[in-house]
């Protein structure tokens, strides 16, 4: 399979299959995981078109994701998959959705969507940090062996870090806890569920302490805030506290247009180093 082809194929990686009551069947691919380990962004984006697709199946018109909010219970495997869906609410505004995700018998992920529509016009009041639109030139690309594992999402999607802020790639261990990368996809351009993928799309921030390994995320939270413009998203992550053995992760998404697209928090358990 082409990196091309594999590209093309997000949408339908992260498109579940209506099963008519509710529920809905996916298969979780090698090429959207860590290591053995299914990409948090990814499961998100899947979680979110589960719960839109339900909404759909309602006659409700709510089209987009605003805010999806996942429990991570146990690791699921790369395989088929079960989406249950429960619409809580049905809104002018906003359309709430309980999204669970199941893989032999055991629930993995436990999830609430919100859904609505996305704004479209210009904010009123943004913040967004600073960086190029476009990589600089020495930016490394992530590919191959990263320090949680094999980094298969290479193989659907181009994603540059800044070095300068990634002190473990040249062995330091004393750097802050704090990333900026580019990314997009491999062909087609980003839509709302992509910005989720891009939103933990980031190394763990602590292998800039030297905490190397694995680190499996407990709790993690985004919001999309707009549909994002062609070309590169920015990736601005950073953690507040690294505690005994949790650490938080916060990542705003920055479109070409300077826009915010997705902001992500997420809690996670560091690795020991």
């Amino acid at each position: 399979m082409s990196t091309s082809e594999t590209a093309a194929e997000f949408g339908a990686a992260c498109d579940p299959r209506s099963l008519g009551d509710g529920t809905f069947t996916a298969d979780l691919r090698q090429e959207w995981s860590i290591g053995t380990h299914p990409h948090g962004g990814f499961l998100l984006a899947l979680l979110a078109k589960a719960a839109l697709a339900a909404v759909r199946e309602t006659g409700d018109p709510a089209t987009d994701p605003l805010v999806v909010s996942a429990e991570f219970m146990r690791p699921p495997a790369i395989g088929p998959v079960l989406l249950r869906t429960d619409v809580r609410k049905v809104g002018r505004r906003a359309t709430v959705v309980a999204v669970t995700l199941e893989q032999r018998g055991r629930s993995c992920v436990e999830a609430r969507v919100t859904a609505g529509r996305l704004p479209t016009r210009k904010p009123d009041w943004h913040d967004a940090p600073s960086a190029p639109v476009e990589p600089p030139a020495g930016c490394v690309t992530l590919n191959g062996n990263d320090p949680e594992g094999v980094f298969h999402l290479a193989q659907g999607c181009d994603v540059r870090i800044d070095p300068s802020t990634a002190g473990y790639l040249a062995g330091r261990t004393g750097d802050p806890p704090r990333l900026r990368l580019w990314v997009r996809p491999r062909g087609g351009v980003a839509d709302p569920y992509f910005t989720l993928l891009a939103g933990d799309i980031n190394p763990p921030v602590v292998l800039n302490l030297g905490r190397v390994g694995w680190a499996p995320t407990a709790q993690l939270t985004a919001l999309v805030r707009t549909r994002p413009a062609p070309g590169w998203l920015r990736v601005h992550v950073e953690s507040r506290s690294v505690h005994e053995g949790w650490f938080d992760s916060d990542a705003l998404v920055v479109d070409s247009q300077n826009r915010i697209v997705c902001q992500a928090r997420q809690l996670a358990l560091a690795p020991l180093g």
